[in-house]
């Protein structure tokens, strides 16, 4: 059967046609994508870079064990690490954040242990008045000692909430003491100076 040569042209005109639409439907489908990733990226990046920001204090949420700053004690020349939890693990490597205060800056009464014969030894050396300076990703937050305590062991007033920033500092006592010690040395701190305040004085 001889094939009709006006429908051989026809069906190749058609296929090529085919052929050239698809082709210019994926290359404007790829164009899109780049289009609309070149507007994404800087918006994406620009997402992550807010959410990193030190002052964004909600990105900031450490689990136990977790390396979470310093506690800069002036009057001591004294920079100590600290750790999320207090749990031995955490205390021998340095000063401990306990699990159920608020992060260093937020209102509320943030807890520190330490122990007494490393990094909180000289404690009992410091007087009303002295700076307490604790640096995290979420900024520098300068305190004021204004309070200094001795309780008892199982005493739970220390950890109670504040209704303004509070830093509170707890290590076993007497210093000197040998085994399990009987009492706590506590040393309260008032917020004083934080990235909130700086932005505002400069404003």
């Amino acid at each position: 059967m001889r094939k009709n040569p006006i429908l051989t042209v026809v069906s190749i005109v058609l296929v090529t046609t085919g052929i050239t639409s698809v082709g210019f439907a994926l290359t404007q489908i790829q164009e899109m994508r780049v289009s609309s990733s070149s507007q994404v990226l800087p918006e994406l990046t620009s997402f992550i870079a807010s959410s990193n920001s030190p002052a964004n204090s909600a990105a900031f949420i450490p689990t136990r064990g977790d390396y979470i700053g310093t506690l800069s004690i002036p009057a001591l020349k004294k920079t100590l690490p600290i750790f999320e939890g207090t749990e031995d693990s955490q205390l021998k490597k340095g000063v401990g954040h306990f699990e159920g205060s608020v992060l260093p800056g937020v209102r509320d009464n943030s807890v520190l242990a330490g122990h007494r014969d490393s990094v909180f030894s000289q404690l009992g050396k410091l007087k009303l008045g002295d700076k307490l300076i604790v640096t995290t990703p979420t900024g520098n937050y300068t305190y004021q000692i204004a309070r200094f305590r001795i309780v008892k062991a199982d005493d739970r007033t220390v950890i109670v909430p504040s209704t303004s920033a509070v830093l509170t500092l707890s290590t076993c006592y007497p210093f000197s003491f040998i085994g399990n010690a009987p009492k706590r040395f506590i040393v309260s701190a008032d917020l004083i100076n934080s990235p909130e305040t700086v932005m505002a004085l400069n404003s």
